[in-house]
């Protein structure tokens, strides 16, 4: 389930990157179009093979509770770190992305 949670981190930042106000308060500039919909896919992806890793382990039945589980947690942490610590938001989601190659090795 850690590899599910740091994906679906991940997804939810890169989805709130993707919008204006966000963007320009995380990363100090106006997004672009072209920006904005890589993050856009990027973080639709993100949570597809979320949901990927918590089907494959566990079957359906349980893993996608277990994925509603995460979507929920990882969503909440989201919303409560960004107004008031959004640099510690973003940190965790770059390094949420980096540790999710560790954790995909360790649920083979």
């Amino acid at each position: 389930m850690l590899l599910a949670l740091l994906l679906c981190y991940g997804g939810f930042t890169a989805l709130c990157l993707s919008m204006d106000r966000h963007h320009s308060e995380l990363l100090g500039r106006k997004a672009s179009l072209q920006r904005r919909r890589i993050f856009k896919l990027t973080g639709w992806a993100l949570l597809t093979v979320s949901l990927w890793a918590a089907v494959s382990k566990t079957g359906w039945g349980l893993g996608l509770v277990q994925w509603c589980a995460v979507l929920m947690l990882s969503g909440l942490t989201l919303v409560l770190l960004l107004p008031y610590r959004p640099r510690l938001a973003l940190s965790l989601a770059g390094l949420s992305l980096l540790v999710s190659p560790v954790a995909a090795m360790a649920q083979c």
